[in-house]
């Protein structure tokens, strides 16, 4: 009997899944918006959320933890000191999902993921 798994496996091997979602969280975070079909960014949503509340507390610990996800240390340091002191006060749903309709071709259900509040313009 096939039992719920608490997340979706995207028709993919578990390392492909976790390196598309990756890459995925890494694009949203350069980018702070991105499209692609709304089964996959309720993943990406999930991971991203976390990691928004892991570096909401700015320790060394909390950045390793993150750098083993995110390996552009750019877009670490923009997570820490740009994106998270935004949410500081918000306790959870960082992001929005917009719902696009259903793609020409495949009838996929598109969306974008943005998130909430944008970040600080820090120079």
């Amino acid at each position: 009997m096939k039992t719920k798994l608490g997340f979706n496996r995207l028709s993919r091997k578990s390392s492909h899944r976790r390196a598309l979602l990756k890459n995925m969280v890494i694009s949203f975070f350069k980018h702070e918006k991105i499209s692609s079909t709304k089964t996959k960014l309720f993943e990406v949503k999930r991971f991203a959320e976390r990691l928004i509340t892991r570096a909401k507390v700015d320790t060394v610990h909390n950045r390793r933890e993150l750098s083993k996800f995110i390996h552009d240390k750019h877009i670490l340091n923009k997570l820490f000191t740009k994106i998270s002191p935004v949410f500081r006060q918000r306790s959870g749903g960082y992001t929005r999902m917009i719902k696009l309709g259903k793609r020409y071709g495949d009838a996929a259900e598109m969306a974008i993921l943005e998130l909430v509040e944008k970040p600080l313009k820090v120079e």
